[in-house]
């Protein structure tokens, strides 16, 4: 059950876990899961572990252990994470086109988790949290920076381009159409 705990914990994220999600989750008692979540957190206490398990805002989060951290820097600040994946420029247009957007509306729009993009994104400068949501769960807003100007060269927002004048190709257009078919036997 560990493993299925680093998993879930793994895919919140950010979100974490609280210890009745745990419960609910596993289908387990209280103290089971107490158990089983001490025991993973003696696991990544092991020398040879680059993560923790962190109690955070009541919730369990995996973390990055603290006495790695000048790797983590050296990792952002080298320059071969100065170029942006094709995951990082989708996020950071999302951004750019409709700030302040929460984390979840990234989501919605790309139609996959946002999460590790975004962190990444904040860790370059690139974006930065700029309030809360007034909706249910007070949700953090992001919203482009000047790093993210000076990235791209804008002087100003007013120089991104307008959506309606971006030109798609047909073979852009076309790109998620299968070539295949299914034959009827």
């Amino acid at each position: 059950m560990e493993g299925i705990l680093e998993g879930l914990l793994y895919v919140q994220g950010d979100a974490g876990l609280t210890l009745k999600d745990v419960m609910s989750i596993l289908n387990i008692s209280e103290d089971e899961a107490k158990e089983l979540i001490y025991k993973l957190k003696k696991s990544y206490e092991e020398e040879n572990r680059g993560l923790r398990l962190s109690y955070l805002g009541n919730t369990f989060k995996l973390t990055t252990k603290q006495e790695h951290k000048e790797y983590y820097t050296k990792l952002l600040e080298s320059p071969g994470t100065h170029t942006l994946s094709q995951a990082a420029l989708e996020t950071l247009a999302i951004i750019a086109y409709n700030e302040p957007v929460t984390r979840s509306d990234v989501d919605e729009m790309r139609g996959v988790d946002s999460v590790f993009v975004i962190r990444k994104l904040l860790a370059k400068g690139l974006i930065k949290e700029c309030g809360k949501s007034d909706k249910p769960g007070h949700s953090i807003l992001y919203k482009t920076t000047d790093d993210f100007l000076d990235y791209f060269g804008l002087s100003t927002k007013d120089d991104l381009p307008k959506i309606e004048d971006i030109v798609v190709s047909d073979e852009e257009r076309d790109l998620f159409r299968s070539n295949y078919r299914e034959i009827d036997n």
